[in-house]
């Protein structure tokens, strides 16, 4: 339990912090835009592309509220609407040469702000600030992730072929990056034509599924491929959760089920093949052991985007690939 007193230092930091940044301004980073708008600027030039709906989760505010700043930002010219390739119902937001300009100020504006701060520190200070502020925002952003509750019984956790479970992976999936990343039918179709291959190879002891389920209905799902990688190596393929789940802990176990069976098969290492702009995602297979290993761009997911492949190594195993 966290005592009082560090509480209470931790509160009157974090009101200190606000005020000192300027969140108490009406607007922010020396622009004549609030923070949202702000916060908004930086997100769209961090993903390159973004939709709506991917900004509303990550900046947890209402949809009403963003569509009408989203406007004002349009009208302003600092970004704009561009069609999805995939699907012609989905908009994306990219930032206009205005919205570049009026971003590389505010990169300029807060990384000045840091390095005035950091000079009235000592080296150990520094690295301190940056680990504690960075483990503190995740632990809050975990927080607000995981306020919705369940409701209910803990989604129990099986292993291997259910009923339903190729179309309803494939309906997580479809759900999720349609909404978040504009991914269209090619990308549904891969995931159920990869599953559906897969499901005829689960006799292979070396192959594994998990599935996250809830009143008789899959939540969730992460599955290690022990055949298509040759070279002692396993594929972790198809880790999804269900809306109602994610924040709840039932990722993690999910997670530690396949690492768990990928040690007792001793392979020498785990891979896993993503793309860039999954932060919560990134931040549990870091802290699952997975690494960084390689990053390109690419279109295996139905359109252009920055490709990463994640590396775990077994606790005996060495760099086997690049």
């Amino acid at each position: 339990m966290t005592a009082p007193n560090l509480i209470n230092d931790i509160r009157v930091a974090s009101r200190l912090m606000v005020r000192e940044l300027g969140f108490m301004n009406t607007t922010l980073a020396a622009t004549d835009y609030s923070p949202s708008a702000v916060h908004t600027l930086l997100e769209v030039e961090h993903h390159g592309a973004i939709t709506a709906a991917q900004l509303v989760n990550i900046l947890g505010l209402e949809k009403s509220s963003v569509s009408r700043m989203l406007a004002r930002l349009i009208k302003a010219g600092e970004l704009q609407e561009v069609q999805s390739t995939d699907d012609a119902r989905f908009k994306s937001l990219q930032l206009t040469a205005k919205g570049k300009e009026s971003v590389a100020r505010i990169n300029r504006y807060g990384a000045m702000r840091v390095r005035e701060a950091m000079e009235h520190l000592s080296e150990a200070q520094r690295e301190a600030v940056a680990r504690g502020l960075s483990a503190y925002a995740f632990a809050l952003e975990s927080c607000r992730n995981g306020a919705a509750q369940l409701g209910g019984a803990r989604p129990e956790i099986v292993s291997g072929y259910l009923p339903g479970m190729i179309g309803r992976i494939s309906e997580m999936h479809a759900s999720y990056y349609s909404q978040h990343y504009d991914f269209g039918y090619f990308f549904e179709a891969k995931v159920a034509a990869g599953l559906a291959e897969f499901a005829g190879r689960l006799d292979n002891p070396r192959n594994g599924i998990w599935l996250a389920v809830r009143h008789g209905r899959i939540v969730g799902s992460v599955a290690i491929d022990g055949d298509d990688l040759g070279n002692n190596e396993a594929h972790l393929r198809w880790f999804i959760l269900d809306e109602e789940c994610r924040g709840s802990g039932v990722g993690r176990e999910l997670l530690a089920r396949a690492i768990a069976f990928c040690d007792e098969q001793q392979f020498g290492a785990v891979q896993l093949w993503t793309f860039s702009g999954l932060h919560a995602a990134r931040r549990l297979y870091e802290s699952c052991g997975f690494t960084l290993s390689k990053e390109w761009q690419g279109d295996q997911w139905g359109r252009p985007m920055l490709e990463q492949q994640f590396t775990r190594y077994s606790h005996a195993g060495s760099p086997s690939r690049a």
